[in-house]
Order: structure tokens, then C-alpha cells, then sequence
């Protein structure tokens, strides 16, 4: 059973953004742990249905009273100073906490904490990782970032010492956590707003690997020069895994895909056959995100049967190229978070070993700093689809003071020669789509904003 003395001095917590992924989850976690949990946010949601159900009194936009009788108020990185309720804590003397310091006293509750962090990838390796975990009987707590239909939501409450979580890098907050175990899959360009350059986010992976202990367990992509490079910085036990890289501890060949695009591979460790394994999620990243996962279950002693079964077992994560339905029985709709160029590609691969007539993107850029970084990118990205529309830019946590906009990223497309189309309204959108699609095309909407709303319109 995790030690929850830290958290003791907090009987009432209210928690304000709790309708988000991972406050969510924590407001969960807490509540079976006996804590009395209050929270608002700005809009309704299905996770702020789900925490009605279970008894937590969520406000929609303010609750001054609820501060009040609060011991504690967690805020999300998202809210800013002036608002009501953190003025209200200020006013009361009650303390405030941001959301990653948070989590991180609660990583300290347990005694194996196991963290998963790179730019690309977390969520789908945190369930995989999670799902395995469970199969071998572990009985461990998990908040990963997205639903998975296993956990039945996007955390589970367990009475073991493993804390399997998703550690993201965004302001260096996985520096919060306490961990016993990470994996590392990939170092790259991605939230410039806040590490302005790759050396910064390099330097902050550094600081991450150096707060493993001398007895955790490192995985490294050996496959990620920026991973490798890591090593030298722990005493902890390294594991490394690869695809192209064979100087690793463990690797896949033989790497075969049906035709929805599922792999099957031979997994090598330590130049020894391991087995083959089969997944039920799409594209070649997806295979090495599957090998990290085998490295950290092998370290912890969990059987290649039971992997096998549970890496099979995963269908993918909410919003991971994951299957909406179909436009009048004929074409095919999936849906996909990818917002970074890198995760374009990987997801545009994973197209190319499914068998269909042509592809139609509906691309969401999200937040106007990363468009305006990686611009070019993000057209080179888009050219790997047939047929590309760009609806605007979602804003998430900025004011576009960036004098960009998504008619740049489609008039970029069109000097490379790609047929590309600015539409901004979804239900124009989907028009469009639905009036130009034939049969056994792939329609996605792409991105980590609203475009996930406009798939429901082209099915229905």
C-alpha cells in the first residue's frame, strides 16, 4: 500500500482545471484514497461527468466557497494568477500547488515510480506498459493520458508499490517527480515556447536521468542519438532498444504488417531470439514503442507470454489513430492527437502499410508558437498525404502574437505543389468531405484540438 503520510496535512483539496486529463486523474486517485476533493473548470466534459458520478462537487467557472473550506488548492499550469479562486486562496492564506508539484508528492508516496517520458509516443507506451503491468498481476496505480478501455478511464487506483505515470517534459515538469524507473523514446524540437532551442530540452532530459537513483532502471532508444547520449549521465541499470540500431540489448527484425497496417516481429535480447510478437495498433513507431515496453517489463520480471498477450490485447489509446466508422459503408474515418511534424510522418507510415484508394487529412494545428517553429515542417509532413485541409490554428494556451496563421501552412503546401485547402468551418469541412471521398478512401483528422469533433459529423 503506498505511504500517503506526505498528504495527510490536506483533508479538503479543491482542485481547479480538475476536468483535465491528468487533474482528473489525480482528483480520483485521491478520492479513494479517503481525501475530500471539490473542483471547477471552464467547461462541461466527460471527465467532469465521470466525477460527478463518483461524488465530487465540480464547479462550471467559479467557487470562491469551496476555497474557503480548502486545505490545500491544486491548480492546472494553465490558470493564471488573477484568477477568482487562486485570489481567493492568496486571500485565506490557503496554500497553492501547482498540478506537477502535485503529482510529484504523490509520486513520493510510492516506492517504484515508473516514468515515461519523449516528445512522442508517452500515452500510447504508458498503455502498453500499464496494460502489461496488469495482466502480470502487479496491481499497480497508472495515470496515463488519454482513455484506455483496460483501465475503463485514464487512471487505476492499485494497493501495490508500482506508480506507473505519463511524465511529460512541457516546462521541465517530469524535474517533480521521483522516479525509480524511466523510458526515454525519443529526444526532439517540440515546445519551443517555453526551451526556445533542442540543447535546452537535451539539458532538461539531463536533469531528468540524473534523479534516478543509483539502483533504478534506465530504457533508452538506441535508436535516438539524443537518447544514447543520456547513458553517461546515471549509475542506473541502462536498457537499450532498437529497430535500425543493433548494438542494443534488445531489438526487432523480420518486421511484417497485415493490411490495417499491424505488425509482427522477431524480438531479439541480448543476440538471443525472445519471440515474435503481434500488435493491434498501426505503423512501424508503434514497434518500437512496443520494445520499450518489453525492455521495462523484462527488468521487472513480468513473462514474454504475458507481454505478448497484452501487447495484442492493445488497440490503441483515445485518439491514437484510433477507428470512428465509416462514411456511407465505404470509407473509413480514424482520428489521431498528432501535433508535432515527427508524429505526422510516424502516423502518414502508418497509413502506407494499410491497403486503401486515397488519403484525406484534416489537419488542426495546435497553438500558434509551434506553427509559426516548424512551419516548414509541418508542410513537409503534410505532403504524405493525397489530399490535405487545414482548419485554424487552436490556440490552447496562447494569444497569437506570432502573426501566423493557418492560410500560411496552406499557401506553403501549394509553392510545394501540394493541392491543399483552408476550410475553418467543421461543418463546411465535412461537407467537402463528404462530397468528395470514393470508395476504400481514409479520411483523419489530425491534431490536439477540436478537429477530433468534426469525425462524429462525417459518420453520422
Amino acid at each position: 500500500m503506498p505511504n500517503i503520510d506526505n498528504l495527510k496535512k490536506y483533508k479538503n483539496i479543491h482542485m481547479i482545471g480538475i476536468g483535465g486529463v491528468s487533474m482528473s486523474g489525480i482528483a480520483e486517485i485521491l478520492l479513494n484514497w479517503g481525501f475530500h476533493i471539490s473542483g471547477s473548470d471552464v467547461s462541461d466534459s466527460e471527465s467532469v461527468q465521470i466525477l460527478r458520478k463518483k461524488g465530487i462537487k465540480v464547479t462550471l467557472g467559479h467557487n470562491t466557497e469551496d476555497v474557503k473550506k480548502a486545505d490545500v488548492v491544486v491548480y492546472s499550469a494553465a490558470i493564471k494568477a488573477d484568477d477568482p479562486e487562486m485570489i481567493e486562496a492568496q486571500k485565506h492564506h490557503i496554500p497553492t500547488i501547482e498540478r506537477a508539484d502535485f503529482l510529484g508528492e504523490i509520486t513520493r508516496c510510492f516506492k517504484d515510480t515508473i516514468c515515461i517520458s519523449g516528445t512522442h509516443g508517452k500515452t500510447t507506451t504508458t498503455s502498453m506498459v500499464s496494460i502489461c503491468f496488469v495482466k502480470a498481476l502487479t496491481d499497480p496505480s497508472i495515470q496515463v493520458g488519454a482513455y484506455l478501455k483496460q483501465l475503463d478511464g485514464n487512471y487505476r487506483v492499485g494497493n501495490s508499490e508500482h506508480f506507473i505515470i505519463e511524465a511529460c517534459e512541457y516546462v521541465e515538469s517530469f524535474l517533480k517527480f521521483s522516479p525509480k524507473a524511466e523510458i526515454i523514446l525519443n529526444i526532439d524540437n517540440d515546445h519551443l515556447d517555453y526551451f526556445k532551442n533542442l540543447e535546452n530540452i537535451k539539458k532538461a532530459f539531463v536533469k531528468y536521468v540524473k534523479l534516478l537513483p543509483d539502483d533504478g532502471i534506465l530504457v533508452l532508444n538506441g535508436d535516438d542519438t539524443n537518447c544514447l547520449e543520456l547513458s553517461k549521465e546515471t549509475n542506473a541499470t541502462i536498457i537499450t532498444y532498437g529497430i535500425s540500431n543493433r548494438d542494443v540489448d534488445i531489438y526487432a527484425t523480420n518486421i511484417e504488417f497485415n493490411n490495417d497496417g499491424f505488425a509482427k516481429f522477431d524480438v531479439y535480447y541480448h543476440n538471443q531470439f525472445l519471440d515474435t510478437f503481434q500488435l493491434s495498433v498501426p505503423g512501424k513507431h508503434n514497434v518500437s514503442n512496443a520494445l520499450a515496453t518489453i525492455a521495462i517489463c523484462l527488468q521487472y520480471h513480468i513473462t514474454t507470454d504475458v507481454i505478448k498477450s497484452a501487447l495484442l490485447e492493445f488497440t490503441g489509446a483515445h485518439r491514437r489513430f484510433e477507428y470512428k466508422g465509416k462514411i456511407s459503408e465505404k470509407v473509413s474515418v480514424y482520428d489521431d492527437y498528432g501535433h508535432h511534424p515527427t508524429e505526422i510522418i510516424a502516423t502518414a507510415k502508418s497509413l502506407i502499410n494499410k491497403t486503401y484508394h486515397q488519403s484525406w487529412v484534416i489537419f488542426q494545428p495546435h497553438t500558434y508558437s509551434r506553427t509559426k517553429n516548424l512551419l516548414e515542417e509541418f508542410a513537409n509532413a503534410l505532403m504524405n498525404f493525397d489530399h490535405v485541409i487545414v482548419v485554424d490554428i487552436y490556440a490552447a494556451r496562447e494569444t497569437n502574437t506570432y502573426n501566423i496563421s493557418s492560410r500560411d501552412l496552406v499557401s506553403k503546401l501549394q509553392s510545394l505543389g501540394k493541392k491543399a485547402l483552408y476550410i475553418p468551418d467543421f461543418h463546411e469541412c465535412a461537407d467537402y468531405i463528404k462530397a468528395h471521398v470514393e470508395k476504400d478512401d481514409i479520411v483523419l483528422t489530425l491534431g490536439a484540438g477540436t478537429v477530433t469533433n468534426i469525425g462524429p459529423m462525417l459518420i453520422d
